[in-house]
C-alpha cells in the first residue's frame, strides 16, 4: 500500500478511536483498584472432556431443518445424552442411542448452536464431544469462506474427501481459484458445448467435470460455489476474442503503453493486461462471458479480484484513472447483469474498500499485506470494514500464515495460526485459510506446509466456537469499555491493543449481555501474526485467576466458553457481586477465553 493510503487509513483508525467506535477494554483509566480480598464462591467443578469424533451432514441449515449428526461412539457409555444450546441456554435435550441421530432445528433465522454430548453421574460431569450448528438461511450473513485450486481429473472419492474435510469446519461458501482459462475468456465453449478441458494461465490442465463435481458435493453440504476471476484482466492478443484498445488501462496519458501485470514464460501463458473497470464496454463483455459460465455451471456467485493500487494510471483518452474508484460501478454492473448472483471483491491491503463496502457487495473480503503485520492490523481492518459498511457486512481476511516458511516443505507453526484465529473471530472476522490444504501463500494451490496433529485436533473446535456463538462475535453489538482487574495477579491485562507479555482484553455490548474477551500474549514471541519464522510459542495454561470487573447493572448470570477448553462447551460461574463490582474465577486461560455477564 503506498504511504498516502496508509496515512489515510491511519487517519481513519485514529478518528474511530476518538468518536468510540473502535475502543477495546480492560483496566480503567482512573487507576481504580477493586476490593482485592471479596467472596468469590468456588467454581463447578470443570467437566471432563473426552473429545470424540464428531460430524453434521450439511455446513449450514435453514431454519427449521434437521440435522444429522454422526459420531464415533465405541467409547460412549450408556445413558449418553445430548443437549442443544443457545449461547448458555440449553433449548432441547435427548437421549444419544447409536452412531447417528437427527434434530430439528428451531424456526428462528440466523443463530448458532451447540451440541454437547455428556453423561451425568452423581455430581460428575463428562462431555464426549461438542460440535456447532449454524441456522442460516443467507451464508452471507456469517460467511466462513473456504477455497478450492486444483481441477485435475479427481475421482467421486477424492472430491468428497475434500468436501468432507471442509465441511467438519462448517465452511458454508468456497472460492474456486483459477478454475478458469483465459481471464477475459473465463469458460471456452466451442459450438455451444464447455470444453472438457483446458489450460489455466500457469498451464495446468483443468477439467470441466472436476469442476462441476465440485459444485454439485458443495451444494450436497449446502455450502456456495464462487468463481474466481480478476475484475480487469486479459491474455495477450485478447483483441482476437473481442476486446479493444480502447479499453485498456495504459500506463502513460497517450495510450502507448498497456498496464500489466508480468508473468513468467515459462510456465506462464500470458502476461495479464488490465482493462478498465469502469468502462461500460468491457463489463458488457465480462458479464456476457459471465453468462456462459452460469449457463454451464452451476456457481452460485463471482469472486472478483484485483491487484491493488497500481499508482498513477489512464484511459485510453488520456485521463488519470483512479481504479478504486472504479470498483463500486463494476459491482453494481455485474449485480445488475446476474442479481441472483452473490458478490465479493478482494480488497487488496483495503485498497478501494470504502467504495466495494458500499456497493452491493454481500460481505467484504481483504487480502493482507505489508505494513499490516501485527495482530492488532487485523482488529484494525475488521473494525474499518465495520465502520464502512454501517455493520451491515461481516469480513473475511485472506491471511497467509507462516509466509516464508511455505517456501519449502513443513509445517504451519500451530501458535501462530491459532492466535491469529483468536483475533480475527473474537473481532467477528473470518479467516480465508481452509481449502484441499490450508494456505501459506497467496498462490492457493501451494501446499508446502502441513498442518500437525495438535493443529489438526485444535482448529475444528475454533470453527465449532465461531459457530456456536456467531450472535455474539459476529451479530451487531457494539466494542465498549469496561473496567476489567486481575485481582491475584495471574493475569497481567491490558487494553486493547495487543502487545508482549500481556493479556489483552476486547469489550463488546450486545444486547443484554456483556462480553470481554481475554486472549493470552502473555508468552508471545512475537506480535506479528503471519509469523515468518515460525516462532510464536504456545500460551501457558493459567488456571483460576481471579477476576473483577465494573459492572453496568444488576448481574443475572455469568458464563465462560473456549474454543481451548471442553470443545467450547459453555459453563456457568459463581460470582459476588458488591455494588458495581464484580468478582468471578475465570477457570482457564489458554489462547482465547470468553466471559460472558448476562444482566438483569
Amino acid at each position: 500500500m503506498r504511504k498516502r493510503q496508509m496515512k489515510q487509513l491511519k487517519t481513519l483508525f485514529l478518528s474511530l478511536i476518538l468518536t468510540g467506535v473502535f475502543i477495546g477494554c480492560g483496566q480503567s483509566d482512573d487507576g481504580i483498584v477493586p476490593d482485592p480480598d471479596p467472596e468469590i464462591p468456588a467454581n463447578p467443578v470443570t467437566p471432563g472432556f473426552l473429545s470424540l469424533s464428531i460430524e453434521t451432514d450439511m455446513a449450514a441449515y435453514n431454519p427449521g431443518d434437521e440435522v444429522t449428526f454422526a459420531m464415533d461412539n465405541s467409547s460412549l457409555p450408556s445413558g449418553a445424552r445430548v443437549r442443544y444450546k443457545h449461547l448458555d441456554a440449553v433449548i432441547e435435550e435427548a437421549a444419544v442411542s447409536g452412531a447417528t441421530w437427527k434434530w430439528q432445528t428451531p424456526s428462528t433465522d440466523f443463530r448458532g448452536y451447540i451440541a454437547e454430548v455428556y453423561t451425568q453421574t452423581n455430581d460428575t460431569e463428562t462431555i464426549y464431544a461438542t460440535i456447532g450448528v449454524d441456522v442460516s438461511s443467507d451464508w452471507t450473513k456469517f460467511p466462513r469462506y473456504g477455497f478450492l485450486s486444483k481441477f485435475h481429473q479427481l475421482s467421486d472419492a477424492e472430491i468428497e474427501e475434500v468436501i468432507g474435510s471442509l465441511n467438519r469446519y462448517h465452511i458454508n461458501g468456497l472460492q474456486f481459484y483459477d478454475w478458469h482459462n483465459k481471464h477475459h475468456q473465463p469458460l471456452p465453449v466451442i459450438d455451444g458445448a464447455p470444453a472438457a478441458s483446458w489450460k489455466d494461465i500457469i498451464n495446468r490442465d483443468i477439467y470441466f467435470s472436476t469442476v462441476e463435481k465440485y459444485i454439485a458435493r458443495a451444494h450436497s453440504r449446502n455450502m456456495k460455489a464462487m468463481h474466481y476471476n480478476l475484475i480487469y484482466g486479459a491474455w495477450k492478443n485478447a483483441e482476437a476474442d473481442g476486446t479493444k484498445k480502447e479499453w485498456y488501462v495504459y500506463t502513460d496519458n497517450t495510450h502507448t503503453n498497456r498496464d500489466f501485470h508480468p508473468l513468467p514464460t515459462p510456465p506462464f501463458l500470458s502476461n495479464i493486461f488490465l482493462l478498465d473497470p469502469s468502462n461500460s464496454e468491457w463489463q458488457q463483455y465480462l458479464a456476457s462471458e459471465n453468462q456462459k459460465v452460469y449457463e454451464h455451471l452451476n456457481f452460485d456467485g463471482f469472486h472478483m479480484d484485483q491487484l491493488g493500487d497500481r499508482g498513477n494510471r489512464y484511459t485510453y483518452d488520456g485521463n488519470s484513472l483512479n481504479l478504486a474508484q472504479t470498483y463500486q460501478p463494476f459491482i453494481e454492473a455485474m449485480r445488475t447483469a446476474n442479481p441472483d448472483k452473490e458478490i465479493v471483491l478482494n480488497a487488496v491491503n483495503q485498497y478501494g474498500q470504502q467504495g466495494i463496502a458500499q456497493s452491493s457487495s454481500d460481505f467484504l473480503y481483504t487480502e493482507v499485506w505489508s505494513p499490516n503485520d501485527s495482530y492488532n492490523d487485523l482488529a484494525n481492518i475488521i473494525q474499518v470494514n465495520n465502520a464502512y459498511s454501517n455493520n451491515s457486512k461481516n469480513t473475511v481476511l485472506a491471511a497467509y500464515m507462516n509466509y516464508e516458511l511455505a517456501d519449502n516443505q513443513g509445517y504451519f507453526n500451530t501458535p501462530a495460526v491459532l492466535m491469529t484465529n483468536a483475533v480475527i473471530f473474537a473481532f467477528g472476522g473470518a479467516h480465508l485459510e481452509l481449502g484441499e490444504h490450508m494456505l501459506g501463500k497467496e498462490y492457493f494451490p501451494n501446499s508446502n506446509l502441513a498442518m500437525k496433529s495438535d493443529l489438526q485436533k485444535a482448529l475444528p473446535a475454533y470453527y465449532d466456537f465461531m459457530v456456536a456463538y456467531q450472535n455474539l462475535l459476529r451479530d451487531g453489538g457494539s466494542f465498549n469499555v469496561v473496567s476489567v482487574s486481575s485481582m491475584d495477579g495471574k493475569l497481567p491485562l491490558a487494553n486493547w491493543p495487543a502487545s508482549k507479555g500481556s493479556i489483552a482484553t476486547v469489550c463488546r455490548k450486545v444486547d443484554d449481555k456483556q462480553v470481554v474477551h481475554f486472549i493470552n500474549f502473555k508468552d508471545s514471541k512475537t506480535s506479528n501474526w503471519r509469523d515468518n519464522q515460525g516462532i510464536q510459542a504456545i500460551p501457558a495454561l493459567v488456571k483460576d485467576a481471579q477476576i473483577s470487573l465494573t459492572s453496568a447493572g444488576t448481574v443475572k448470570k455469568i458464563w465462560t466458553a473456549s474454543p481451548d477448553m471442553i470443545g467450547g462447551a459453555s459453563r456457568s460461574l459463581n460470582f459476588d457481586q458488591s455494588g458495581n463490582q464484580v468478582a468471578f474465577t475465570l477457570p482457564e486461560l489458554k489462547y482465547w477465553s470468553m466471559v460472558v455477564v448476562e444482566y438483569e
